[in-house]
């Protein structure tokens, strides 16, 4: 079995990180990792390889940023390149970035099987380009691998009821791999002088937030006012948009922030945080994993069972309301349930493609 596994952006590597390792316990599987470079900075990608271990890609597009349409369809040319040369039996995506929206498109049309890893999550919000991908993606696929019984129940009303999987969550696989080593070799909280449950972290990236100068503005403004001190990896974009909107000294000066960090170093400071605001999906997930309480800097969520349960809340983007939530005791949560399986979802997702192909 011949598996083509198609990543462009930081959460993809992680994802892809814990099906490859299994791929690769499996001897007779054969992987090809073909690299979009939809995130090309290095601190976004390059870091991600070398401290997970995943081998160099065996493809690199170099595709960089530009207009959806642009750098979609620069995608799909490498893409379409590939598969006509590799000739898989599966296409393997994630999530619901461009580059999985891209991939989508080429597998639909090749001969190869395209399974999307993280199918049937929906937020309802066809303002986010992510929405729009992850829909088009299920809805181009072979074999939809979701995480809980919801996002099963999401394709059941869109009428996708064939090669659907409930593995569970790969992402809960690859926690309770990099909790156990961040907690032993990470050295992130000496380095900034952290205390265990006394600081806040946050990160802020979407679009969404970062190109609206009035919404980027209530997120500084509410974080500014937190009474803990907030730790703020800056990703690159966010950092453009507060310098072009005259942001970025309010935000120099009131929060603490740092260059993006790696994903051990990460995991670290969001286990030891007292909570996360982010308008990251994924992070949103990760704290749910950890037991970190997180406030969503978004008016929806693709991931409802976190915010049901009570350990994730939505704040939009008030600035008052932000502060509150950030600095709320968080003690009376309660025991969290387990929707998204027991982190176990990439040894099932293997043996499913092993049964079908």
């Amino acid at each position: 079995m011949k598996v083509l596994t198609i990543v462009g952006a930081r959460p993809q590597f992680i994802k892809a990180f814990v099906v490859s390792k299994e791929l690769k316990r499996k001897n007779h599987q054969k992987e090809i990792l073909l690299h979009t470079g939809q995130h090309y900075d290095v601190e976004l990608s390059d870091v991600f390889f070398e401290e997970l271990g995943i081998s160099e890609p065996d493809y690199n597009l170099g595709v960089g940023s530009g207009k959806h349409g642009e750098q979609t369809a620069e995608m799909m040319k490498g893409i379409e390149e590939v598969i006509e040369k590799e000739k898989p039996h599966f296409t393997l995506l994630y999530g619901d970035t461009n580059s999985t929206l891209a991939g989508a498109i080429v597998g639909a049309k090749a001969e190869t099987k395209v399974a999307h890893i993280e199918a049937g999550l929906r937020s309802n919000n066809w303002d986010m380009p992510e929405e729009v991908n992850r829909v088009l993606t299920d809805h181009a696929s072979d074999v939809l691998f979701v995480p809980s019984e919801q996002a099963e129940e999401n394709l059941k009303s869109e009428g996708i009821t064939e090669g659907v999987y409930n593995v569970g969550d790969v992402m809960y696989d690859a926690l309770l791999w990099g909790r156990k080593i961040a907690r032993e070799k990470s050295e992130i909280m000496d380095e900034f002088d952290l205390e265990e449950n006394k600081f806040i972290l946050s990160t802020v990236h979407r679009a969404g937030n970062t190109d609206n100068p009035d919404r980027l503005k209530e997120i500084i403004d509410g974080l500014s006012n937190v009474s803990f001190p907030v730790i703020l990896p800056i990703h690159p974009r966010t950092k453009k948009c507060m310098r072009e909107y005259g942001s970025w000294e309010k935000a120099k000066s009131n929060l603490k922030i740092i260059d993006p960090v790696g994903y051990i170093d990460f995991i670290r400071l969001l286990d030891s945080a007292k909570c996360v605001a982010t308008d990251s999906g994924g992070v949103q997930k990760e704290a749910f994993f950890l037991d970190t309480p997180c406030v969503t800097l978004r008016d929806e969520t693709e991931w409802i069972e976190t915010v049901e349960s009570g350990w994730n809340v939505l704040a939009g983007v008030v600035a008052d309301r932000i502060t509150e939530l950030v600095d709320r005791s968080w003690s009376l949560l309660q025991d969290k349930p387990q929707p998204y399986g027991s982190g176990d979802a990439a040894k099932k997702i293997v043996e499913v493609l092993e049964s079908i192909s």
